[in-house]
């Protein structure tokens, strides 16, 4: 470990949490340099949905590299590109009733985010974006201005400007409707609120603390840009790509952006990809306008191309609800028996135990470590233990996780317990 602590910078994160040397994965399974396996219920925070060195897709990339397929073409066409778009068109958006351009931005999400936040304010003309508390969006300066966390928006260094944080659903209390007070800012001269460019909204705020907007709220939402003429853009990044059971997660609202960032798990194999999704009329991009070295990787192409075969049909879907319906019976079975108060929110295979003790979850998850398990937290203060198994998990392997956490609870509420006698 000294190398690391020696030469790799302070910033470094999650590796303070798990702190061993992996070497190895497959599957759901990550295995160290001692040869300790450990069940990832952490995925790459949403990157691996089909799990560690899925076989499905790993073969065609091999296929690809061993043939001397072209890596880098920057936005010149390649045959990988050419077979990914025609692809995703075919099985994800046609079938969908869905008709979008496709902008490949840099390699990651907050690219992709700010690609959609400076087409916005090009389509409009206006420059305030919309967001809302408790999002994540990125680290890039734009999209760090339309994130809620108050650490990760200290890191800019300057002021972030030119948007406006209104309330999540929920965020005022179960008996506040949000939404009412954004219609006001918008509607009420008075508000000083300029007309948005744009509205930026994760259905489930994932980083945020798993908190999730109803399909009421969403439809809501979705109504009201449209009234007041404002861009909707969807941040589907870490919960797109099967996360919420369908593909993209806003379909249960049946909604349609006027904008759509993906990354994340939409290689499927994790190389960096994005793409950001944009109704046709609002292409006005001129060629270079946004450009980027690294937009458009072909390794990445290959293996989004080959992840898309496991939605060709609804079985990977279905089995996806399924799961999440399981895993949702199992939290609150365990929630039940403890003696202090927590909360269960979710959607398919991303789900949240959020506590009061807000010091719990960070201790649980250490827990869980030490019993050979990833699991990360998310909230302002880490209060929400955080479930993001891969998709094509099974359901023992989910039951294994689970029966951990629930050791680990106990184990961490029994010690806190003699602690404090």
């Amino acid at each position: 470990m000294n190398i690391f602590e020696q030469y790799e910078s302070e910033v470094r994160g999650y590796c303070r949490a798990f702190p061993t040397v992996f070497s190895s994965a497959k599957g759901a399974w990550m295995t160290d340099t001692s040869g300790q396996r450990y069940l990832d219920f952490f995925s790459g925070a949403g990157v691996l949905n089909y799990g560690h060195n899925n076989d499905r897709i790993k073969q065609p990339l091999i296929r690809y590299l061993v043939g001397d397929g072209i890596t880098h073409t920057l936005d010149m066409y390649s045959e990988a590109k050419q077979r990914f778009i025609q692809r995703f068109n075919d099985v994800i958006l046609k079938p969908r009733g869905l008709s979008y351009k496709f902008q490949f931005p840099g390699p990651t999400g907050t690219n992709a985010v700010e690609a959609a936040l400076k087409l916005a304010r090009k389509v409009t003309g206006r420059q305030t974006i919309v967001n809302f508390t408790n999002a994540f969006h990125g680290m890039t300066l734009g999209a760090l201005a339309v994130t809620g966390n108050g650490f990760k928006r200290a890191g800019a260094g300057v002021p972030l400007s030119h948007t406006a944080s209104v309330p999540f659903e929920g965020y005022l209390g179960e008996d506040t409707d949000t939404l009412a007070y954004l219609e006001a800012m918008l509607t009420d001269s008075g508000s000083g609120m300029e007309l948005p460019a744009a509205v930026i909204i994760e259905t489930v705020q994932a980083e945020g603390g798993v908190n999730v907007a109803s399909t009421e709220w969403l439809k809501r939402v979705r109504q009201m840009t449209q009234d007041h003429g404002i861009l909707l853009i969807i941040d589907d990044i870490q919960v797109g790509c099967g996360r919420t059971g369908a593909f993209f997660s806003f379909e249960d609202a049946g909604i349609v952006p006027d904008i759509l960032t993906l990354s994340k798990s939409l290689s499927g194999y994790g190389l960096p990809l994005a793409l950001v999704l944009m109704k046709p009329e609002l292409d006005v991009w001129t060629p270079g306008e946004h450009n980027g070295t690294f937009r458009g990787h072909c390794p990445a192409f290959v293996t989004a191309t080959a992840a898309l075969d496991y939605w060709v049909d609804s079985e990977f879907e279905l089995s996806i609800r399924k799961k999440g319906q399981m895993v949702e019976k199992r939290l609150k079975a365990i929630v039940q028996t403890l003696d202090t108060p927590a909360d269960i929110r979710g959607r398919g295979l991303i789900w949240g135990v959020a506590f009061d003790d807000r010091e719990l979850a960070a201790k649980v998850s250490q827990a869980c470590f030490e019993r050979g398990m990833i699991i990360e937290t998310a909230g302002i203060d880490d209060q929400v233990l955080k479930l993001l198994p891969s998709l094509t998990m099974t359901e023992a392997e989910l039951n294994i996780g689970l029966d951990t956490i629930a050791q680990s609870l106990a184990w961490v509420l029994e010690k806190t317990e003699v602690t404090t006698d």
